[in-house]
């Protein structure tokens, strides 16, 4: 039997608390057949806070929001998202933002953001629009609903996904490397404009990177993970003050500490 016909593999009570932070992870191990991916990776991320996961390829950086999606099922330990475990379908309050904005190519600016609502939200309601369209202007694309993907450059196109993956009103935000197609001055347009749309909304976001600089920028904390299967190497607290500017020493201090974690 191969794993696709495996239940769900749980490690004790996979009932998750009703309260405590707005994502859990505790002893989790990820195997893909004889491959582990994850191995006893433990991380708590409080609510409103950002943290940013960094670590080299193949590590399971994408893996581990892939859990918390609910997108794999089959692992040990416990993952839950605001108090809800995922493998008893997850919160209902999380949004997903892709690496690649994965657009409709067929659909304008206002109806690619439509898809992120909620399903029993009729996108043609006036209530509707006008969240998406709030969203869209927030997003800093004022005037470009009915434009489409075609149309934009791939940084518009990335903050396309971004409101998204606000459509739902997510309590909790989770990014899989978004920013790294983009060019160095549109990749710090973006991390500034993603900073904005997080004050703004106040939800919890888990940022999942391959860059440094930016998760260095971005996080309250950064997590180090390392190795194959990956593990968690150190958390890095970042002390810089809000709003930052990217020469602050304390971000230049973080930076350090976490290429030293990776072994740079």
């Amino acid at each position: 039997m191969d794993e696709a016909d495996d239940p769900p593999e749980r490690t004790g009570d996979s009932t998750a608390p009703t309260d405590g932070p707005a994502l859990a992870v505790r002893g989790l191990t990820k195997r893909y057949g004889d491959t582990v991916a994850l191995d006893e990776v433990d991380l708590a991320v409080d609510d409103g806070e950002f943290v940013a996961v960094v670590g080299p390829s193949g590590c399971g950086k994408s893996t581990l929001l892939r859990v918390l999606t609910g997108l794999e099922e089959r692992f040990e330990g416990r993952a839950a998202v605001d108090g809800v475990d995922v493998r008893d379908g997850g919160s209902d309050a999380v949004g997903m933002v892709f690496q690649e904005p994965r657009l409709l190519a067929w659909a304008d600016v206002r109806e690619n953001v439509a898809v992120g609502l909620p399903a029993d939200v009729d996108p043609g309601d006036p209530a509707a629009r006008d969240r998406v369209d709030g969203l869209i202007e927030t997003v800093g694309l004022d005037g470009f609903a009915e434009s489409r993907p075609g149309e934009l450059s791939g940084g518009m196109a990335q903050r396309v996904s971004l409101a998204r993956g606000l459509a739902y009103e997510p309590e909790v935000l989770l990014l899989d490397e978004p920013f790294s197609a983009l060019d160095q001055l549109t990749k710090y347009e973006q991390q500034d404009n993603l900073l904005d749309v997080w004050r703004e909304r106040g939800a919890t976001v888990a940022l999942v990177t391959h860059d440094v600089e930016e998760a260095a920028y971005l996080a309250d904390r950064v997590v180090v993970l390392g190795g194959q299967p990956g593990t968690v190497e150190t958390v890095v607290d970042v002390e810089a003050d809000r709003p930052r500017e990217r020469t602050d020493e304390a971000l230049l201090t973080a930076r350090r500490e976490i290429t030293d974690a990776l072994g740079v």
